[in-house]
């Protein structure tokens, strides 16, 4: 269990962080904000991204004896696996204290794989976490809305007893202020695309909802069209991984420029680099964050019409989304992919993702509820 506290020297409002299940993107998103705003006293709790039934069902349990949640907070800052209605109902004092609700992703639209069972708890602890907070900040316009539906078809199938208004009042209190991209990423002037032979990078992580199987399916069109590429296939791996992957090495290990997972994120940063095209085949991306800091390196995209990408990813480099005709998908990724090598399209960084960029919406909602929080207080 990971615990630290940042202090500034001022001893500005003091912000609890909870992170629930601490995976890469959440981990990074709360390393960037404690370091972004130092006027803030920062206690950070996060538990490591495993078991991950019982840490979004236990969390709340498993923190239910510390000492830090009977201290005086300011704000309470929770990741969307944070169980936050239990957490408020064990520590009755935190009830008082203005909570937001970050969503990284959420379980209305999480694809479940074959080897799962089905669950409602998972979606009941993101609902119910969204009512207690006072404020819910999605990543992406997406994970808004596909939450929204999701909640709505959910409740929708009970038999009685749900409020009346109930989600026009989460849409009320909803925000999309995105994860930030560090600025030291985003290339000045990024180095030429060789359209002749482009460099393909796949740099998600290696699991089902991210689909290799499609990866594999495109790549084999390629092939079949005797379009040249070079190809790099990145990401973080796990014990087992679907077999589509050492299909792809068997079947193009020749055109390989980097296989499997990089330790060195300085080795990581030097790939985006040299990588031409950054490409997409997942089924489910609640921002993409592997994609807009390959964008802001100078990579140009190519991704699915579908998910958060329409939010960044020009219209050019979006191929047809066919979701239920893979083959179909991979031909229509392919089209695009030629009329790129054609057209050369020009730099496109994700400007508006840059950290100096949100900075200021993350600070300016911070506080606003702090402050409305004190003013109760005086009166």
């Amino acid at each position: 269990m990971a615990d630290s506290r940042l202090q500034s020297p001022n001893h500005g409002p003091r912000i609890l962080l909870l992170s629930g299940y601490d995976a890469a993107s959440h981990q990074r998103w709360r390393e960037q904000l404690t370091g972004m705003f130092h006027d803030y006293h920062w206690h950070t709790l996060a538990l490591p991204p495993r078991f991950f039934r019982w840490r979004i069902r236990g969390n709340a349990l498993t923190w239910l004896n510390e000492p830090c949640l009977q201290e005086p907070w300011d704000l309470i800052l929770a990741t969307s696996m944070v169980d936050l209605a239990s957490l408020k109902g064990f520590h009755p004092q935190l009830a008082c204290v203005p909570s937001v609700l970050y969503m990284h992703e959420n379980q209305f639209a999480f694809p479940v794989s074959s080897k799962q069972n089905s669950s409602a708890e998972p979606q009941m602890v993101n609902l119910y976490s969204a009512i207690a907070a006072d404020c819910v900040v999605f990543n992406s316009a997406w994970n808004r809305d596909s939450f929204l539906r999701g909640a709505r078809a959910f409740l929708d199938k009970m038999p009685d007893g749900v409020p009346d208004g109930l989600i026009a009042g989460l849409n009320e209190k909803s925000r999309v202020i995105p994860v930030p991209i560090e600025d030291r990423l985003f290339a000045d002037q990024p180095g030429p695309v060789n359209w002749a032979c482009p460099h393909l990078l796949w740099n998600h992580r290696w699991e089902y909802d991210k689909g290799p199987e499609r990866l594999l399916n495109f790549l084999q069109v390629l092939k079949k069209r005797s379009l040249p590429f070079r190809l790099s296939v990145v990401g973080e791996g796990f014990r087992s991984h679907p077999k589509a992957f050492d299909q792809i090495h068997q079947q193009f290990g020749d055109r390989l420029e980097q296989w499997g997972f990089l330790e060195s994120r300085e080795d990581y940063d030097q790939l985006l680099r040299r990588a031409d095209v950054v490409v997409s085949t997942a089924l489910h991306d609640f921002q993409g964050l592997s994609m807009l800091e390959a964008m802001a390196s100078g990579c140009v995209p190519l991704a699915p019409d579908r998910l958060a990408y329409r939010e960044y990813v020009p219209e050019g480099c979006r191929y047809p989304s066919h979701e239920q005709d893979a083959d179909l998908e991979a031909e229509a990724a392919a089209d695009v992919l030629e009329a790129l090598m054609q057209q050369k399209p020009a730099f496109c960084p994700p400007d508006p993702w840059r950290a100096s960029r949100l900075a200021g919406p993350y600070q300016s909602l911070f506080d606003e509820l702090i402050q409305t929080e004190r003013s109760k207080r005086s009166q």
